[in-house]
């Protein structure tokens, strides 16, 4: 499985990216603003940091004017995905930018038919999210579980990227259900580490370590 990272934060992404765990970047408008930088400008240096796809969201709500606005976004860099919404002017969107040879994200999925209209209008990735189905009692997985039954049932090339990651949990079980990308803040790619037990196992270690009075350096 992928790992994209969730963030507009540069240095969070350059030390994702230098030991090997960012395959690509995905940002929103909130990110953008939590960021404080400028769009362009903070995408144009992503884009050059990662080899991956770096997805870049649009923010009119009419057809042609997301295409447009997509238009710009691609031209910053040859690994920008232009990331749409899933409403039917984001499925317009979709099917004019892919045909142009541009990557398309589709974002803000919460159920298996909007996924396939998706990938029918030519989607790149698609991107559900899991966390805000869980959040009104739902289970985010199932949707995943249930796209990727419907995908490989026709053979689309659409690719699922599980969004809106919450937990460590999430995170494996997007891996089990064989989710092609998970999306996720830095935080949590990071605690993916972590394990009570491993932190027990090394420090008894130390404290063994210590009493033979050696040292390796």
């Amino acid at each position: 499985m992928k790992f994209f990272v969730d963030t507009a934060e540069v240095d969070a992404i350059a030390e994702l990216n230098d030991l090997g765990m960012c395959d690509g970047v995905t940002t929103n408008p909130s990110l953008i603003m939590k960021s404080g930088r400028d769009i362009l400008e903070v995408t144009k240096e992503i884009a050059a940091m990662v080899s991956g796809p770096v997805s870049a969201e649009v923010v009119a709500l009419k057809a042609e004017d997301m295409i447009a606005e997509g238009r710009k976004l691609a031209k910053i860099a040859d690994n920008i995905a232009v990331k749409v919404p899933l409403t039917w002017d984001g499925l317009k969107t979709c099917n004019v930018l892919s045909a142009e040879g541009t990557m398309v994200n589709v974002t803000l999925c919460f159920s298996a038919n909007q996924a396939l209209l998706a990938a029918k209008a030519g989607a790149t990735f698609i991107s559900p999210f899991i966390g805000r189905l869980d959040d009104i009692n739902l289970d985010g997985l199932d949707v995943i579980d249930e796209i990727r039954t419907i995908y490989d049932n026709y053979g689309f090339d659409t690719q699922i990227l599980a969004a809106s990651i919450r937990s460590v949990n999430h995170a494996k079980e997007c891996a089990m259900i064989g989710a092609d990308v998970m999306t996720a803040p830095p935080e949590i790619i990071k605690k993916m580490a972590n394990h009570v037990l491993t932190d027990k196992g090394l420090d008894a270690f130390m404290k063994d370590w210590a009493k033979t009075g050696q040292k390796i350096l």
